[in-house]
């Protein structure tokens, strides 16, 4: 199979995202081989499921996630927000997700944060992966290169990956510096020679966000390499069979 399906916080586009609804979903479909969540922490220090940094879009909380302690966010409706039929969804810490998917599915591991917002999150994200021994199937992505770098300095034998939306001329350089393995790129920046040079220094390349079939083919006839990551991961299938 090539050009893998990466279904985007899960199966979002049916499911509420970064929940387990979402993943088990996507786990059900036997044509999805990764999943991308994102990690931020609670305030007491666990590291657990969301995108954004405040809880009001996708939960019945409201504020900053860093200020409610996992107790308090543990008590939250994650589902409400996606549909009836999911009132009652929880939020999950990074722990479970690991666990449910542990040698099943390959994790894209977003961690969210900017500055010092999180200090240590990076430590206690390695400690989860190499708890479960799951170097391999498990990459740890980021915007800010800096976490990145922390990431090498805490453990090299951990994968990890740039976040951009953009193209700039020394993009190569910049992951070499970093020891990435990885780029996680919004897909309107892919150029042929930016895959050619990318993956020709033996980066993966994962393309964001397609949700239709003529972009999701577009981007697979770059490269058979390039993951696919998508909302829809049922119209991933039918771009790709």
């Amino acid at each position: 199979m090539h050009n893998l399906c990466v279904a985007h916080r899960g199966f979002s586009s049916r499911a509420p995202e970064n929940t387990m609804a979402a993943i088990s979903l996507a786990m059900k479909q036997s044509y999805v081989q990764w999943v991308e969540v994102d990690v931020q922490l609670s305030k007491d220090g666990v590291p657990f499921l969301i995108h954004d940094y405040k809880l009001n879009r996708t939960t019945s909380g409201r504020g900053l996630v860093k200020d409610k302690t996992w107790a308090e966010l543990r008590t939250l409706d994650a589902g409400s927000w996606k549909s009836k039929e999911y009132k009652g969804e929880r939020l999950i810490s990074l722990d479970e997700f690991l666990d449910t998917i542990c040698g099943r599915l390959r994790a894209n591991i977003e961690i969210k944060t900017q500055g010092d917002m999180y200090p240590g999150i990076e430590e206690k994200v390695i400690s989860a992966v190499k708890r479960r021994q799951m170097q391999n199937d498990v990459v740890l992505t980021c915007f800010d290169p800096l976490i990145l770098a922390r990431v090498k300095e805490i453990s090299r034998d951990i994968q990890t990956g740039l976040i951009i939306e953009g193209n700039p001329s020394d993009l190569l350089l910049r992951l070499q510096l970093l020891r990435c393995s990885f780029l996680s790129i919004n897909y309107r920046y892919l150029t042929a020679d930016l895959v050619t040079q990318v993956t020709n220094y033996g980066i993966t390349i994962m393309a964001w966000t397609l949700d239709n079939i003529g972009a999701i083919k577009s981007i697979a006839a770059m490269h058979k390499g390039i993951l696919i990551c998508t909302n829809k991961p049922d119209i991933w299938y039918q771009a790709m069979f």
